[in-house]
């Protein structure tokens, strides 16, 4: 579905929706529970569904009533159907870690876009810890029989933190438990603590060793209840657009959250923007933006709109620390830059982030999303601050993350149609 935004500025307040990040973690520890979990408020995106739909082929049974998810785990088998992930690469990956600790065969499978994404790594490591994995060539579709019971593994730590996750999730499901050895530095490392952090409020310890991760045998996931709590990487593109545009705030997002993504509220303050908390409600109001130097290495999701925000800010802005942004929904090094080069920016992509020269007025144009939920946002947000009209060639990608993205714009005062 394509939008039009027009430039305008935007005030008001809106609710942060759901974290995707803690409701895909939420689902999955609640299956692995022997009994039965509560998650409350969380997102129903379709990344998010696509997670619900796959632990219920694992044989966890669910009831959705309101915003409250209801799940009874703990007897989870190899699905018998193809488990479908849709363009959700944290279902496929962190679900395969799962799969592998089960006795028998689950085969995965997803969007023309997710069978394109890197899996070998993750695939690799689990056939050295015993499951057998038949793959098309390191990506999906894949199969994978289990249950995989070794003790030990090598990995890279730099290409996804989700593969490090899917490893800690299923770690209890092998009687000897898990040492996970990392051979490069770790990437997103907030998204590694946070999985440790969910595992920990269902009743499983993970140690940190000097090269990587133990979790000692003879752990059981147990049950727990939970609210989840509002999602920074969505509220990035609503905080950013009163840096640029006017003053906004946003609610529901906790102060010690471990999501990385809450590194937007410093990164906005180094560029200028005013930037005030009370509670969990965040407001920033534009001021006065002043190129910076950021390192994107554990909130790689933050890239789009951080450049967006770089964009106008006077003299040169460097990111960086975001190679492996090649390999989500789009190349998002490559897509940025060109949606932005084709609103009148100067801007260089780089190996692992851009170079851009800020200051310049951007000029409506259509923006190719490459159906990339976070290009969709970012690019309405520039929108704003573009002189004439931009089209955004496919808005419903957003609906991946957040669903009343449109709606909330247009609450805040933008201009749309």
């Amino acid at each position: 579905m394509k939008l039009t935004v027009y430039p305008g500025n935007l005030h008001g307040s809106v609710h942060a929706p759901p974290s995707k990040s803690h409701t895909h973690r939420a689902y999955m520890l609640a299956a692995l529970a022997e009994g039965t979990s509560r998650v409350q408020s969380p997102l129903f995106g379709e990344d998010t569904n696509a997670t619900l739909d796959a632990v219920q082929a694992l044989g966890a049974e669910v009831e959705v009533s309101g915003d409250t998810v209801t799940i009874r785990g703990g007897n989870l088998h190899a699905a018998a159907d193809v488990i479908d992930c849709k363009n959700s690469g944290s279902s496929i990956r962190m679900l395969a870690g799962i799969a592998a600790g089960l006795a028998g065969k689950t085969a995965f499978t997803g969007d023309a876009s997710l069978c394109k994404r890197p899996m070998r790594p993750l695939l690799s490591a689990l056939e050295a810890l015993g499951a057998k994995v038949e793959a098309n060539n390191g990506c999906a579709p894949f199969s994978i029989t289990g249950p995989a019971a070794g003790e030990e593994v090598a990995i890279q730590g730099d290409i996804s933190s989700q593969f490090i996750s899917a490893l800690l999730l299923g770690a209890p499901l092998s009687p000897s438990g898990r040492t996970i050895r990392l051979t490069t530095e770790l990437a997103s490392r907030p998204y590694v603590n946070m999985t440790i952090s969910a595992m920990k409020k269902h009743g499983v310890d993970v140690l940190e060793t000097d090269d990587g991760f133990v979790v000692p045998a003879g752990q059981h996931y147990t049950p727990a209840d939970g609210i989840v709590s509002g999602d920074y990487s969505s509220a990035a593109f609503i905080l950013a657009a009163g840096a640029l545009t006017g003053k906004v705030t946003v609610t529901g997002l906790e102060e010690h959250d471990p999501q990385g993504d809450k590194a937007v509220l410093d990164i906005l303050a180094r560029f200028g923007a005013k930037v005030s908390r009370t509670g969990d409600a965040v407001t920033v109001e534009c001021g006065k933006l002043s190129g910076i130097e950021v390192d994107l290495s554990d909130a790689p999701d933050l890239f789009p709109i951080i450049a967006v925000v770089g964009c106008a800010a006077e003299g040169t802005t460097r990111l960086f620390g975001a190679a492996h942004l090649a390999f989500k929904e789009s190349n998002r090094l490559q897509t940025t830059a060109a949606f932005l080069s084709a609103m009148g920016a100067d801007i260089e992509a780089t190996d692992d982030g851009c170079i851009i020269r800020g200051g310049r007025p951007l000029h409506g144009a259509e923006i190719e999303t490459k159906g990339d939920h976070r290009i969709a946002m970012a690019g309405a947000v520039a929108a704003l601050t573009a002189e004439g009209d931009t089209i955004i060639d496919d808005i419903s990608c957003a609906d991946v993350s957040y669903p009343a993205f449109v709606s909330d714009l247009q609450k805040l005062g933008g201009n749309t149609a």
